[in-house]
């Protein structure tokens, strides 16, 4: 049995986390989150230490790692917002657990390099949630990909719309200093997935930017990708609202439909199993999604010439 810290206790991931350490027969000894809206930890690890302030954390932590006993930090989860990532990476290291991080594992590339840094220094890992990587339907078609002997690319389509309300733009998620931005904070497991799929990223084009939405034009060793990303239920289609549909997700591959909105609900400890298994995804591994967004973010956007996502034309 692991001992497991999470930081982020609050959040809309946190229940998914607690989950995973449960099923996987682990225990939850702390938790921290300055909101104190966690009543889920009842569900979870009752009998968890919270706290709402990092100092108090910290010290606790820290009296963990010296006791003599079995209550060490094995491992600390981190749910917090995407801007403090790189931090709590940094002190999960620091404290002598591993850390289990969300995506996106940082906001830019270079922040990967002063945690491996870290990592040396404390002989301690980074684990990362790709939760797509460990997906039956993903991993299917990458085998697929693998054995073809396609000599033309595939033409892919993908479209992600996760329809949120007006709080949106008024939490950390609107400001892109923080979250990253659209492409980062809701794009950035697709990309890692598109990436684990096609092989070497060679082209990245953006279209069209905005705090609510963006879309592009990405070329892989593989795969030539249209993309687009929203989070306004105006870009759901018709057919789907009138359902009552505040999400659509679509991945096309030559034309045909890839079938993966199932088999979500485990994702998570299934990254558990492999990470506690010793075969959890690293610091390396996220480097080209995060060079993904990072460069998406900061790109001049690029006239509506040549393929672009079919949703542009709306």
């Amino acid at each position: 049995m692991k001992n497991f810290a999470l930081i982020g206790a609050a959040g809309y991931i946190a229940p998914r986390h607690m989950k995973a350490v449960k099923d996987t027969g682990n225990v939850l000894v702390a938790a921290f989150d300055p909101n104190d809206s966690v009543g889920i930890i009842d569900s979870h690890f009752p009998d968890a230490e919270f706290f709402t302030e990092f100092e108090r954390f910290d010290r606790y932590v820290d009296k963990l790692q010296r006791a003599a006993d079995t209550r060490k930090v094995d491992y600390m989860a981190i749910c917090s917002p995407n801007y403090l990532h790189d931090s709590h990476m940094r002190f999960a290291l620091r404290s002598g657990a591993d850390a289990i991080c969300e995506k996106p594992l940082v906001l830019n590339p270079w922040n990967i390099d002063g945690l491996l840094d870290i990592e040396k220094d404390t002989g301690r890992r980074v684990n990362t949630i790709l939760q797509l990587r460990v997906h039956p339907a993903i991993m299917a078609l990458k085998e697929k990909v693998q054995s073809e002997s396609k000599d033309t690319k595939y033409d892919v389509d993908l479209t992600y719309i996760t329809s949120r309300g007006h709080w949106y733009l008024q939490s950390w998620k609107g400001d892109i200093k923080k979250s990253g931005g659209i492409a980062t904070n809701i794009g950035v497991h697709f990309f890692d997935m598109l990436h684990f799929i096609f092989g070497d990223l060679q082209d990245n084009v953006v279209h069209l930017s905005s705090d609510t939405k963006a879309a592009g034009y990405l070329e892989y060793e593989k795969a030539r990708v249209r993309w687009f990303l929203s989070v306004d239920i105006e870009d759901v289609p018709q057919a789907q609202r009138d359902a009552g549909q505040r999400t659509f997700r679509s991945i096309t591959v030559d034309g045909e439909e890839i079938e993966f909105s199932g088999g979500f609900t485990d994702l998570h400890t299934r990254s558990y199993q492999e990470i506690l298994a010793g075969r959890g995804f690293g610091l390396e591994e996220n480097r080209v999604a995060i060079s993904t967004v990072s460069r998406i973010r900061d790109a001049q956007l690029t006239p509506l010439t040549g393929d672009y996502h079919p949703f542009l034309k709306r």
